[in-house]
């Protein structure tokens, strides 16, 4: 796992707003504190997320941007990608490949934190479709695609230069590396927070996340009141 000081841009690629905050909003605080460059790209809008009746259809988009734009700026991202996917229809496309290779070609990053392409049948939420398909798409894009010069000839990725991936974490990989976000716990939380559309019981919610990712800490090793966000950390140099 590259130590910060070997990295000066992360892009981080998920299919929805809240995906990245469930998953890494605090190794991202982390990153920014070290004045290293985060990008988020976001494939879906999360229009079918939500659980109010009341809100019509047609606006759910608008509001999953501003709450992910809002909960970035919590852990010190600005820069925000949306690639206008409808959600629970995201499949393995070129199209995909080609809008997720374009951004990377862009961003240049070190690394690129993702979703697993792999569906574990342990965690049927943490499984949803759109996550595998989003994660597969951009490891095809992080190898062999933004880095083949010759890809998408014509196409708009053509016109950026090729780039190379060092590193690929992917969330939730407990197996692999970890960072220590105890002191950026609040973060994590404050950036959860506003997603107010999908939370039905936002307290409720509150304690799993304490719960969860402190017993990760836990079951490697750290005192009681640690917290971690685990990665499986994938060589693509």
């Amino acid at each position: 796992m590259l130590d910060f000081s070997e990295i000066e841009r992360v892009l981080v690629v998920t299919a929805h707003p809240d995906d990245v905050d469930f998953g890494a909003a605090g190794t991202v605080a982390l990153l920014t504190d070290a004045d290293i460059d985060v990008v988020y790209c976001l494939v879906t809008d999360g229009q079918a997320g939500g659980f109010d009746h009341s809100i019509p259809r047609d606006q759910m988009a608008s509001i999953r941007r501003a709450e992910q734009t809002k909960a970035a700026a919590q852990v010190g991202v600005t820069d925000l990608r949306f690639l206008g996917y409808m959600d629970g229809e995201v499949e393995v496309t070129m199209r995909l490949r080609h809008d997720i290779s374009a951004v990377i070609r862009d961003v240049r990053p070190q690394v690129v934190i993702a979703q697993s392409p792999l569906r574990n049948l342990d965690s049927t939420y943490g499984s949803h479709p759109d996550h595998t398909a989003s994660a597969e798409a951009t490891m095809c894009a992080v190898y062999p695609d933004a880095r083949n010069p010759f890809a998408f000839s014509g196409q708009p990725c053509s016109e950026l230069d090729d780039w190379s991936v060092d590193e690929v974490w992917i969330t939730f990989g407990l197996d692999g590396g970890y960072v220590d976000i105890t002191s950026a716990m609040d973060r994590k939380v404050a950036a959860l927070m506003c997603h107010e559309s999908q939370h039905r019981d936002p307290e409720a919610m509150l304690e799993r996340v304490s719960e969860f990712w402190g017993q990760l800490a836990v079951d490697r090793g750290l005192p009681e009141g640690s917290f971690i966000e685990p990665f499986k950390v994938v060589d693509t140099r």
